[in-house]
């Protein structure tokens, strides 16, 4: 596992705040390394979503929920007088809900590439890890919609034969999708070849 990787599950970020699983989780990780011994399985090297996503989710959100709390709060005090402005108050507490949500579930969003399968965790509230074996890839497409291609983002959707372990990669950077596509479509042919 490399320590030194910013995309490490417990490292440290650009902005100097340690990731989820802090220092306490790091010196578990390494002692859970260690009891396994050299050559028992290690925790995956984790990659989180660049912060494009984060940027562009919050965007969404400040227009949206910003044309509905003016909506909320112009219309009634226009028309029934000042006081009724304040029914723009809960569009945007929703608002500043939504800032920081936005960031926590951003921040549950990452991956990792395993020998013999992909593993993606998401989630804030109910924690999901999916993990879908290379040998059962039958698509792996790169997807970018009008407002991910105006942030430079793509997403990574990954198709098997079971409908529930399809999974989606959103936002990262397109060289990085392209990146991963490719991988993913050269370990999933070879996987299938064997079987």
């Amino acid at each position: 596992m490399e320590t030194g990787s910013p995309h490490a599950a417990g490292a440290t970020g650009a902005d100097g705040a340690t990731g989820p699983e802090g220092a306490a989780g790091a010196e578990e990780t390494a002692g859970a390394e260690r009891a396994s011994g050299p050559e028992g399985a290690a925790e995956p090297a984790w990659i989180a979503l660049p912060p494009g996503l984060l940027r562009m989710r919050r965007l969404l959100l400040v227009v949206w929920l910003g044309l509905v709390t003016l909506a909320a709060g112009l219309v009634p005090g226009l028309l029934a007088g000042p006081v009724w402005a304040l029914f723009a108050l809960p569009p945007l507490a929703l608002a500043v809900w939504g800032w920081v949500m936005t960031e926590r579930n951003w921040r549950s969003w990452r991956y990792a590439e395993r020998a013999d399968d992909l593993l993606i965790s998401r989630g804030v509230l109910w924690r999901e890890e999916t993990v879908v074996p290379y040998g059962r890839m039958q698509l792996v497409e790169v997807t970018s919609g009008p407002v991910e291609r105006h942030f430079g983002l793509a997403s990574v959707q990954l198709h098997t034969a079971a409908a529930a372990t399809d999974a989606t990669i959103p936002g990262l950077d397109p060289a990085e999708a392209e990146r991963l596509r490719d991988r993913l479509t050269e370990l999933g042919e070879a996987r299938s070849a064997g079987l």
